[in-house]
């Protein structure tokens, strides 16, 4: 990307009427987005642009009362336009990650919920190439840190800097002022820079030095992370997981798919060839397209059940979390939308309850010591929880 010669500027954020302020963005004149590198204690970090990608996920056939509309706008963006632009960036995706149309499922359906994802696997098996390739596919302004352990909250955030010609304090902007913001094994920073991105993640805003500087939309971070080598790290705190919308492994790829990734990836790099299929603002109108998928008050009960049940067990010691809920409804909205409905099933909630709701799962030692998984507890909630069906359940 830095071929194309001009790199992705972003302005001092101007303060708005109301106090606060707004990130300005340069594009390049090429239509690609430039690499936009940040200088921070370890030297200079490049950004790339990202990519993103969709398997459609058939769900069971939905009683009538699921499907009833309400009385919100409906945005102009239609169904088949989202199939397009998603089915575009899935084959991007899937160019550098071979074999794992469920992982890309799960990175899509957290775009299209307009939320964050943490990639944690062992080394070697793509976690970097997936994020990295998510982003090249969208035309917007991308960011890449590396976290490591002398990294400082300002060399994320931004840092105020004395301009002696104007005798005054002026904002440069940190990595997180992008669309996409692609944080590589971000369990190796210290707990006072993981923190620097609580705001950024919940309230898409910064703060620095009193002054409030919005963040511009779509924003997500894509964060990796090694569960396997602990030396070194630092293990993100719960209030860090709870803002990942999502969690996903992407595991070891079966022989054929190693084989087909030897025979195309052995002599290239996939990711160098990669250009954008979208771009942000369309990206964020299927955002939007999806925020207004019609969720039945049966769906949501059912919804606020599966995360109270967590907080019910006696083998988790901390339960899903009211924002989990919140996310778990966003996340069954993208996943509805993928299989090409207006509205909610309870299928769509069990396809993502895994990935949402884990992470945010403590279990105790006694359910460690009987080798109890997160995904194990979920998968016997889902089992157990009353599935709701028309205005009955079974």
């Amino acid at each position: 990307m830095t071929s194309r010669g001009q790199s992705t500027a972003v302005s001092t954020p101007a303060p708005t009427g109301d106090g606060r302020s707004v990130t300005e963005v340069q594009y390049p004149s090429d239509g690609y987005p430039a690499d936009h590198s940040v200088a921070g204690s370890h030297g200079t970090h490049s950004a790339h642009s990202a990519h993103s990608a969709h398997s459609a996920h058939s769900a069971h056939e939905a009683h009538d009362s699921y499907g009833t509309q309400d009385d919100r706008a409906v945005p102009t963006i239609g169904l088949d336009q989202l199939h397009d632009t998603v089915r575009r960036i899935a084959a991007n995706v899937e160019r550098v990650l071979v074999g794992k149309p469920e992982v890309v499922r799960v990175a899509l359906v957290t775009l299209l919920a307009e939320g964050h994802l943490l990639v944690e696997d062992v080394p070697g098996v793509g976690k970097t190439s997936l994020a990295k390739a998510l982003a090249r596919s969208i035309d917007c302004p991308v960011s890449r840190l590396q976290f490591t352990p002398d990294l400082l909250p300002s060399d994320v955030t931004g840092v105020s800097i004395y301009n002696r010609q104007q005798s005054d304090f002026e904002f440069r902007p940190g990595p997180v002022f992008a669309n996409i913001v692609v944080g590589d094994e971000i369990n190796r920073a210290s707990p006072k820079t993981q923190s620097a991105l609580l705001e950024c993640m919940e309230e898409r805003q910064v703060t620095v030095d009193g002054t409030t500087y919005e963040l511009g939309r779509p924003f997500m971070v894509i964060a990796t992370q090694n569960p396997v080598e602990m030396e070194g790290t630092y293990a993100l705190p719960e209030a860090q997981r709870d803002r990942f919308t999502a969690r996903l492994s992407i595991g070891y790829p079966d022989a054929a798919a190693e084989l087909a990734m030897v025979d195309e990836h052995a002599g290239a790099n996939p990711l160098s060839e990669l250009r954008p299929v979208s771009d942000g603002a369309t990206v964020q109108r299927l955002i939007d397209r999806v925020r207004g998928l019609h969720v039945a008050p049966e769906v949501k009960q059912y919804a606020v059940e599966l995360t109270a049940a967590t907080r019910q067990l006696p083998e988790v010691r901390l339960g899903a979390s009211p924002r989990a809920t919140l996310q778990l409804v966003r996340a069954a909205r993208a996943q509805a939308a993928l299989s090409g409905r207006e509205f909610v099933v309870p299928d769509d909630l069990h396809a993502v309850a895994i990935p949402v709701l884990a992470h945010r799962l403590v279990l105790t030692t006694e359910a460690h010591a009987a080798r109890r998984s997160a995904t194990d507890v979920v998968r016997a909630i889902l089992a157990r929880v009353p599935v709701p069906h028309g205005n009955r359940t079974r």
